[in-house]
């Protein structure tokens, strides 16, 4: 007779456990029969919905729920892995030569210990990202095997709840750096009971935890001393004031949530932030309402560094209001429709540079004192007619005033513009608005590519007739992208015929990539 297979042995506390099942993460929602089947089943809610096929119900019976229709499936406890403990992970990242011993001499000095085991007594730094790691191991045994790490790497484990993390970290005493991105961990039910497991913890990395604001607030008092918060890519939309929590931090980075834009200033209770990152969070207005334009806000008192990139930005009032920020000395505004009237990118950056007068970084590159004068003479001169109109000098209209807050002070600076100064040759702004441009044919190999210099307010729809003549394809087929050496890899799409190419920030030197049905 042959022998039987028995069956895997699942844990006792199973539902609610995280598993890894082919190449994903699912947590554990069921254990138990599905009939008319026989044997075994684990019901579970799967991170990614996609892997799914039902809502945790078979034959009209609900075994188990998920949040999304179709994220839950049955497997068999044989088809998934339950993880393993962080001392086993440990050694099986950094060696697991655990029978080699030193020589009798050394071997006597470090109490024989294992070579391996001595080493890793000296890490500082350990990395189990994708080690399916779910919890500590046995009782102490971590703060004996590793107690100097200082930055440690879970992100994309199997533990499942915060309290797991704390038995872990609370053996590190020193630890300063936890990378805990890709998890989806069940909020502790006394978060400040386990601050004591976190009061070293200084840099926190939580991408793509499915968290909400709330969530991180409800969680925020077990990390009294942290500094570094990033929560990118997460269910963040409206924010809440943090009142008491999160005092220490000095870089919070927001990126890639769909926020609500009128709660950013909520975030001002943040006394010692620095560092604010909010690229692609849907944002297209940020107002300080505290202060009148060219004042300064009370708000953000120790904001030195904001990355709006990618945003919805479109109007010069956005900038204005970024100047009342009284320590901002570095912005990055990549990927925003802030477009002067000429249409070129260059002018632009020029006018926020000219309007933001404390910057000394803009989009990474350091504004020279010379670059810095050229902006701001060009800006007195680029609005001088309109100042002459609103009144000039002996009475500037308080219209004017708002749209330009710094105009005054940088006529106070370099002196007021003459009317002579004020008239540009007709072939000057011409030039400026030319723009030379290879079209590119993608899905047409054999194709050459053609360099045509058109003006920079030529409608898109004008372009596709110019194509249409080249290619002899209806207008009504062609679809237009554009990419730029200065985001390699993304394209942007010209998806409104009506609009000038400087609507959408067009360079000299950029490609347009043509496509037809």
């Amino acid at each position: 007779m042959g022998i039987e297979p028995t069956e895997p042995e699942v844990p006792d506390d199973a539902v609610g456990r995280r598993v890894f099942c082919g190449a994903e993460r699912a947590t554990v929602r069921y254990v138990g029969p599905v009939p008319p089947t026989e044997g075994l089943w684990l019901g579970v809610e799967w991170d990614d919905p996609g892997r799914g096929k039902h809502d945790g119900s078979h034959d009209g019976v609900q075994y188990f729920t998920c949040r999304h229709a179709a994220g839950g499936s049955f497997v068999r406890p044989g088809k998934v892995s339950f993880g393993l403990d962080y001392l086993t992970a440990v050694r099986q990242v950094y060696g697991n030569d655990t029978e080699k011993l030193l020589s009798d001499e050394v071997s006597t000095m470090f109490k024989k210990k294992p070579i391996q085991e001595r080493s890793l007594q000296s890490l500082t730094t350990v990395l189990l990202g994708d080690s399916q790691v779910n919890g500590p191991g046995s009782d102490g045994e971590i703060r004996k095997t590793t107690p100097d790490v200082k930055w440690l790497d879970m992100c994309r484990s199997l533990l499942s709840c915060w309290e797991d993390v704390s038995t872990i970290t609370g053996q590190l005493e020193g630890l300063e750096g936890l990378q805990l991105s890709n998890n989806i961990l069940r909020l502790p039910s006394d978060p400040s009971s386990l601050c004591r497991s976190f009061c070293s913890l200084k840099v926190l990395s939580l991408i793509s935890c499915d968290l909400t604001w709330p969530q991180i607030l409800e969680c925020a008092p077990m990390w009294p001393q942290l500094e570094d918060l990033c929560v990118e890519e997460n269910n963040i939309t409206e924010l809440r004031r943090p009142d008491g929590v999160l005092q220490n931090v000095t870089n919070l980075s927001l990126s890639r949530n769909p926020l609500v834009q009128e709660t950013v200033v909520d975030l001002s209770a943040l006394p010692r932030l620095k560092q604010l990152n909010l690229s692609q969070c849907g944002l297209s207005l940020i107002t300080f309402h505290d202060a009148a334009p060219g004042s300064q806000t009370h708000m953000f008192p120790e904001l030195e560094e904001v990355n709006l990139n990618d945003n919805n930005i479109s109007e010069w009032c956005v900038v204005d209001e970024l100047a009342k920020l009284g320590s901002l000395m570095k912005l990055s505004c990549r990927g925003n429709r802030l477009t002067s009237d000429d249409g070129n990118r260059k002018t632009a950056d020029q006018m926020l540079i000219a309007k933001l007068g404390q910057l000394v970084v803009l989009n990474n590159c350091q504004i020279h004192r010379e670059e810095r004068r050229g902006a701001e003479l060009d800006y007195i001169k680029m609005f001088g007619g309109e100042w002459l109109k609103a009144g000039g000098r002996s009475q500037t209209s308080n219209q004017f005033t708002s749209q330009h807050p710094r105009y005054l002070s940088l006529i106070d600076k370099y002196g007021a513009p003459d009317e002579g100064e004020l008239k540009k040759p007709a072939s000057f702004a011409l030039k400026n608005q030319l723009l030379k441009i290879t079209f590119l044919f993608p899905e047409d190999a054999e194709r050459t590519p053609v360099q045509k210099t058109v003006p920079a307010s030529m409608l898109v729809q004008k372009v596709k007739g110019l194509l249409q003549r080249l290619l002899k394809v209806p207008v009504t087929d062609l679809r237009l992208t554009y990419c730029t050496p200065k985001k390699l890899g993304t394209e942007f799409e010209l998806d409104s015929d009506m609009k000038p190419l400087q609507f959408y920030s067009i360079e000299e030197g950029d490609q347009v990539l043509v496509r037809w049905s």
